[in-house]
């Protein structure tokens, strides 16, 4: 019997080089680095995964990013999800422009359905949101950002299909529940209570570049690898393009083209990512996939070092936020 998802398990992105992210990521946003691995399609390149709780983790509180250092950059439009978001407190905004604006990131500010978001950019062009949405998800206790203010995990994306009717048909199958319109954006709305919104925007727009500053898919929940099978098996009969079960270590994953263009990702809410790290050094150190670890010395001599930021607790932060360009490109089912 299918279930329907409670929301989104990751978002993630594709960014240029590896140290500019990660010190904006961590050292702006407060975000943890919470696994540091490689790319499963590419063993010579990072697949960073940041997360924004106190657990190691959670699904809904992930963001992640494929560094391709050199690539052209990206082009939003059509289709493409076209922003991310996360949820901070409800009366951080004044909080947060400071912040950004400090460290030379513009921010708009901008309103819908009733929210208010800071919107902007990281280092490789991705557009981000910060939207004020109380979230139940315990924050990180050792970032640079304080805990009344920092960022409670994903909020929701932005999506531009080239057909927000098909889109929105996949996202029903999928549970979510249609929410309200506010211009040319319609919400729909997982039933959990964490990272929960997909908005699709019915809009005329070019068609999209992939690329350095992409956001490449969003990925949903499910409980386990029977109903990802099950998942796998009803896309499959309504002809509409699904991947094999993919195993990523820390989840399975099955990754849906849906038939508006938007790349959309089911993954379990199992193993997780405590499997293979002390939870109190995670992200660390490079962590490979059990078959890749007999070429770790050469995937270690190919890949950058990466330096964590220096931060402190309660909003102490020395590290960098320096902001670079740079990345990439990937494949129709995901490198995820």
């Amino acid at each position: 019997m299918l279930t329907d998802t409670p929301g989104i398990h990751h978002v993630t992105t594709m960014v240029g080089e590896a140290q500019p992210n990660l010190d904006f990521l961590v050292g702006t946003l407060g975000l943890r680095l919470v696994k540091r691995t490689v790319n499963h399609q590419d063993v010579l390149r990072y697949h960073l995964y940041y997360g924004a709780g106190a657990g190691v983790g959670d699904p809904g509180t992930v963001y992640t990013c494929f560094p391709y250092p050199n690539e052209p950059p990206g082009r939003r439009g059509k289709p493409q999800i076209t922003a991310a978001s996360f949820a901070v407190p409800e009366g951080s905004l004044d909080y947060w422009a400071d912040r950004l604006g400090d460290r030379g990131v513009d921010a708009e500010r901008v309103s819908r359905f009733e929210e208010t978001a800071l919107r902007f950019e990281d280092p490789a062009g991705t557009r981000l949101e910060l939207v004020a949405a109380d979230q139940p998800v315990e924050p990180w206790g050792d970032g640079p950002v304080p805990e009344r203010h920092a960022v409670r995990g994903i909020h929701g994306v932005t999506a531009l299909p080239t057909n927000p009717f098909a889109t929105a048909s996949v996202l029903d199958t999928l549970g979510l529940e249609y929410a309200g319109e506010d211009g040319d954006r319609v919400r729909y709305r997982a039933g959990g209570d964490t990272a929960t919104v997909v908005d699709l925007l019915d809009r005329d727009a070019p068609y999209a570049r992939e690329g350095v500053g992409s956001v490449h898919h969003v990925a949903l929940r499910v409980p386990d690898r029977e109903q990802l099978r099950e998942w796998h098996d009803l896309f499959r009969e309504r002809d509409i393009d699904v991947s094999r079960i993919r195993d990523r270590h820390y989840y399975e994953a099955i990754y849906v083209r849906e038939p508006g263009g938007i790349l959309i990702e089911l993954s379990t809410e199992g193993p997780g990512f405590g499997i293979d790290e002390d939870p109190a050094t995670a992200g660390e150190s490079l962590v490979l996939p059990p078959w890749a670890e007999a070429d770790r010395e050469m995937i270690e001599g190919q890949v950058p070092p990466l330096t964590l930021p220096r931060v402190g607790g309660d909003g102490a932060d020395d590290g960098g936020d320096a902001g670079a360009a740079g990345d990439a490109t990937a494949g129709a089912d995901g490198h995820d």
